[in-house]
């Protein structure tokens, strides 16, 4: 392909697309481009292999640091695990990217998205997105676009479209829109409590600037001469699929109608089913061509099962209006809460029930010097200080798997519990704790993510975070048959897997903190997702009823095995002194009181520990070390060491003065030692502080009430 470039002018910001001249051999690529943020996305499709029954996309997000001018820190200096954004920046292009694709395709499709360059203003992920889908059109692989994505902010009053890092922070709103012809296909939001209506409008005004940018596409194609692929599905055999739902109709529409069945029993008796036919298809001839197109594709069955299981369980919601478990399309599952569940060793815990799925959360307090450091992050943002993990084990679903470390669901999972409870923690000036919250899923049947949300507000709570309002969470759920459209309220695990659609809100009483909307079809109207959002509102305020019915406020008191935290600000030169050389100054205040110590650059100094008065001495001993002094003051001091002339005496951590021996006592004192033995303690009084700092001082003209108070300071200290 030629080099060809197009420039589309965006809401008062240019998108700059450049073909034909990177990474030629890729199916397609482009690189696109706004200000000096510029990323390389390629797709490329390759034959199917052999047994596939899935479609095998994947999607990296590359970040290199070289496109922010910066060399990667540790032995390698080269890029290796992917920090956390970029995780989830993958899986911000794989959602609205994936349902766009036939269902009937099994070709390997690889899309892979490289940051080039990166500036402080505008973000890579929303471009990555919008750039995935025109290299999927370039490499003419069948798909049902274009389709893309926009950031939408809120700046004062007004939505802005891809505002920057900074409009970003100082907003209110952080939400991206993923579109199609078809309508929305994904949201992802952080909100500070914005009304419901707020969001609407915010999806619907992201959503018109993404026509904007499938329109470009289209015209970009056409320029090029290229048409957007539309192969014919496979052509497929349907003798096995009908022999299987002639014999299983009848029983799964009996299962599905038990509503007093458990997830456990309903599973069981639908394997029942599948076993009896399975039974039935071995019992035939060899010849026969049911036993042939089974033994040819050993999934079949459970594939043609599921499908039917599908198909009936969707026209009992749309004809009948009820679902498995009998409930109503917005009735939420029962709901139970318990704090305060494990021993106080743990800082604060919280369980919560929603049916049969289970999530313990647990909140760790820590020390400033426990945030966590992103300095290989492309992000503006150096530290983290609030922490959301989600765990989910094989056990959770009652299955045996083998441990392996995190991955992008179990990330992605976190961030949206972290991003739910963000806007309520309290500032860092008022709690300066960091805060970890763990979130361990230990029955799932459907939206683990918005129980992980639930049980953290209870964990925290319980753990005495000032939090300014509980969240709370609930999963919406689609079914859309034709031009029959029913949302469900808090949908269960075969409804997330059957249905079309996957709406997570998470909110406070007053508004909502955090969003997220994934689809399985190609779009979804406005009218549709507002209905979702309002219908989400109930069942958000009804789980948090009875979540405050457990617990209606943060803890007056934290954990004793918290650590107690002390703030106080020192003049930022008096770091390198508090420091001292190689850190031995601070070394050993640590070690003296068994305290930790963590000192900001604007010479904010944090002091933790466990025991209370261990932190109070070591906060004594930095006040002392770096308090100026004033000629006149008195303190309470030790002697160090004697010479002729004079006693040297420690009055303050690291800070030690000289008396002369004319200074000692109202009267001629012939040798020092008549009046002062090394480690006597000494009342003295500041009397000069020379042109060197050198201080001296003097036990003459102190007043008993002077002596009394530097007493007291120093038996408090």
């Amino acid at each position: 392909m030629e080099e060809f470039e197009k420039s589309i002018s965006f809401d008062g910001r240019d998108i700059r697309l450049k073909v034909g001249l990177l990474a030629p051999q890729a199916g397609g690529s482009v690189m696109i481009q706004s200000g000096d943020t510029a990323v390389l996305v390629t797709a490329t499709r390759s034959q199917a292999r052999q047994g596939i029954d899935f479609l095998p996309l994947t999607v990296d997000y590359e970040e290199r640091l070289y496109s922010a001018g910066r060399i990667p820190g540790g032995i390698l200096r080269r890029e290796g695990r992917p920090p956390e954004k970029a995780t989830l920046t993958s899986r911000l292009i794989d959602r609205p990217l994936r349902p766009l694709f036939p269902s009937w395709l099994r070709d390997d499709l690889q899309v892979i998205a490289v940051t080039l360059s990166v500036d402080e203003e505008v973000p890579p992920d929303v471009l990555a997105v919008t750039g995935a889908s025109i290299a999927t059109l370039l490499a003419k692989i069948p798909f049902n676009g274009p389709m893309a994505a926009v950031r939408v902010g809120l700046v004062g009053d007004d939505f802005v479209i891809n505002p920057t890092y900074a409009e970003v922070s100082a907003g209110d709103l952080d939400l991206v829109v993923a579109g199609s012809p078809h309508g929305v296909i994904m949201v992802e939001a952080g909100a500070n409590q914005l009304p419901e209506q707020d969001i609407i409008e915010a999806i619907e005004f992201g959503y018109e600037a993404v026509q904007d940018l499938i329109q470009a596409q289209l015209d970009l194609l056409k320029e090029l001469g290229i048409e957007i692929v539309s192969e014919e599905p496979p052509e497929v055999d349907t003798t096995l699929e009908n022999f299987i739902r002639d014999r299983a109709n009848d029983g799964i529409k009996k299962v599905l109608s038990q509503f007093d069945f458990t997830k456990a029993q309903r599973d069981e008796a639908l394997d029942v089913i599948k076993d009896e036919i399975s039974k039935e298809i071995e019992e035939l001839p060899e010849e026969d061509s049911i036993r042939v197109a089974a033994s040819e594709d050993s999934k079949a069955l459970g594939n043609t099962f599921k499908a039917i299981t599908k198909k009936l369980m969707r026209r009992q919601i749309v004809e009948d209006g009820v679902r498995v478990d009998g409930r109503k399309l917005d009735e939420v599952r029962p709901v139970s809460c318990q704090v305060g569940i494990l021993p106080k060793r743990v800082h604060g815990s919280g369980l919560f029930n929603r049916g049969l799925t289970q999530v313990l959360s647990i909140c760790t307090l820590g020390t400033p010097g426990d945030a966590q450091n992103l300095n290989d992050d492309l992000q503006p943002d150096q530290q983290k200080h609030y922490l959301h993990h989600y765990n989910f084990p094989p056990y959770s679903v009652g299955e045996t798997k083998p441990l392996r470390p995190p991955g992008r669901r179990e990330i992605g999972h976190g961030a949206l519990a972290e991003r739910a409870l963000l806007t309520v923690l309290p500032s860092k000036s008022e709690f300066p704790y960091v805060l970890r919250v763990v979130s361990e899923v230990l029955s799932s049947n459907g939206s683990t993510s918005m129980g992980s949300v639930c049980a953290s507000t209870l964990a925290l709570m319980d753990a005495g975070v000032p939090i300014t309002k509980p969240v709370s969470g609930a999963a919406m759920g689609l079914i859309k048959e034709d031009d029959e459209i029913r949302v469900l309220t808090d949908i269960q695990g075969i409804e997330d897997f059957l249905g079309d659609m996957d709406f997570k809100v998470a909110g406070t009483d007053t508004g909502i903190t955090a969003l997220q909307m994934d689809m399985k079809i190609s779009g979804l109207s406005l009218e549709v997702i507002a209905q979702a959002v309002h219908q989400a509102k109930d069942a958000r305020l009804h789980i948090l009823e009875k979540m405050l019915a457990c617990i209606d406020k943060p803890r007056p008191e934290m954990s004793p095995y918290a650590p107690r935290l002390l703030t106080i600000k020192i003049d930022s030169d008096m770091i390198g002194l508090v420091i001292g050389p190689g850190g031995k100054t601070i070394k050993g205040i640590t070690e003296e009181t068994g305290a930790t110590i963590d000192i900001e650059d604007d010479g904010t100094v944090t002091i933790a520990a466990i025991d209370e008065n261990k932190a109070k001495k070591a906060r004594f001993i930095i006040q002392s070390m770096t308090r100026k002094l004033n000629e006149g003051d008195v303190y309470v001091g030790r002697v160090t060491r004697i010479i002729p002339i004079g006693a040297f005496v420690e009055f303050l951590p690291s800070k030690e003065g000289m008396i002369h021996i004319s200074q000692l006592a109202d009267y001629r004192v012939g040798k020092v030692e008549d009046e002062v033995a090394v480690g006597d303690e000494v009342i003295v009084k500041v009397r000069e502080i020379d042109s060197k700092g050198r201080i001296n001082l003097t036990r003459l003209g102190i007043h008993p009430e002077q002596a009394a108070a530097a007493r007291e300071a120093a038996a408090t200290a």
